[in-house]
């Protein structure tokens, strides 16, 4: 059969659809994708297989096998491998985000109350596919049970550990609530990010800075029964009730007080607006010193020179920042990452970005459902993505 010269599809690819029709999509999407990640390797390497040229950064290493759940069926693809360096292919990549994207979607139209029948209504018209109210209750649940075995999955080693917390609106028994998400990311002995833990417990606000400290030692605790060890360093803010959790379950780890939110909670003891530029500069000249000895003489120096003026200030200085120099004691090439709990503010800004369509969460579970969706994907792109960290031998 001839096609028409416009066409811009290998012939045999249109050879097989033309002979199975819409059956043949799963190992025509798997030829494509396949011939895609080669082509991405070959540009990474700078050159084709056996090819001998100049610009060539590194060698072949084969193929992987990776099954993924699509749409149309599970599809087993053949993911290129390098020797040297790290490589993953864009273009299985952005085909399992979309297929990631749909279940967020219906995970976000399930925790918003909308009923089974509209969410299977919603989903015959986004997806060319007809499902019953059964099935989407069926699938909800299957959703939760993954998402639960991903939160009590057995953990390992990991250098650091970043700790922050974020509150969401939940109603409960007729009344809003605050629910505070705790939240634990950590880098391994791989050099990788990953999302360790997630917890979304209700507060009364009477209770709310009592509970604090029970609610981060449980959670702790949980990541430590879990098979979290060898921990190096915590990165945190000072939240309450966590100080006494960490030193209570990670006794003597050292812990650094995120110098971003000490360069912003200074701004509360400045007594003039017109100090607070100056201010500023003087903290971030303490923690971009190239040594400690020399950050601890700059402190010294702003303490002195604010106590006359700012007496609050210079007390504050004085307890709080040393804090704040704790990644002096750490690998030069890690403190730029490690000196503040940014790695877990931008995970906090995503997670808002996706329930601000929510505002109100109609329970606690609904809250936990999505919350935990959206790390899991966060954490995985971690994992198979680049090197946060390069980690010295031991």
């Amino acid at each position: 059969m001839t096609y028409q010269d416009h066409c811009t599809l290998p012939e045999e690819i249109l050879e097989q659809i033309a002979a199975g029709g819409m059956e043949a999509l799963p190992e025509l999407i798997r030829i494509l994708i396949n011939e895609a990640m080669q082509l991405e390797r070959d540009q990474h390497l700078r050159a084709k297989p056996y090819e001998r040229s100049p610009l060539r950064q590194g060698h072949a290493n084969g193929y992987k096998p990776k099954t993924v759940k699509t749409r149309v069926g599970e599809i087993q693809f053949a993911v290129p491998q390098v020797r040297q360096g790290h490589f993953y292919p864009e273009a299985l990549e952005k085909g399992i985000r979309s297929e990631r994207a749909l279940t967020l979607a219906l995970a976000e139209m399930y925790v918003q109350g909308v009923s089974t029948r509209r969410v299977a209504a919603i989903t015959e018209k986004l997806c060319g596919i007809s499902v019953s109210s059964t099935q989407v209750s069926r699938a909800a649940a299957k959703m939760d049970e993954i998402l639960e075995a991903w939160r009590n999955r057995p953990l390992r080693e990991s250098v650091y550990l970043y700790l922050d917390a974020r509150y969401e609106k939940v109603r409960m028994d007729g009344q809003i609530h605050d629910a505070a998400i705790l939240m634990a990311a950590g880098v391994g002995r791989d050099g990788k990010r990953r999302i360790l833990g997630i917890s979304v417990s209700l507060s009364e606000a009477k209770l709310h800075s009592l509970q604090d400290a029970s609610r981060w030692r449980e959670f702790l605790e949980s990541l430590v029964e879990r098979g979290l060890k060898d921990v190096k360093l915590i990165i945190s803010d000072d939240h309450s009730g966590m100080r006494k959790a960490r030193q209570s379950v990670f006794t003597g780890i050292p812990w650094q007080r995120c110098q971003f939110h000490l360069q912003q909670n200074a701004s509360q003891y400045v007594p003039r607006k017109k100090m607070r530029k100056q201010v500023a500069f003087d903290i971030r000249a303490v923690f971009n010193a190239p040594t400690r000895s020399l950050a601890e003489a700059y402190l010294q120096q702003i303490v002195e020179k604010y106590s006359k003026t700012a007496s609050a200030l210079a007390d504050w200085m004085e307890t709080a920042i040393p804090e704040g120099l704790t990644v002096f004691d750490f690998p030069e090439e890690h403190r730029r990452r490690i000196r503040t709990s940014n790695v877990l503010e931008r995970v906090s800004q995503e997670i808002k970005r996706r329930t601000r369509v929510v505002r109100l969460f109609p329970n606690e579970a609904s809250c936990l459902r999505l919350v935990t969706a959206v790390l899991m994907e966060i954490s995985e792109e971690w994992e198979t993505g680049r090197i946060y960290l390069i980690m010295r031998p031991d």
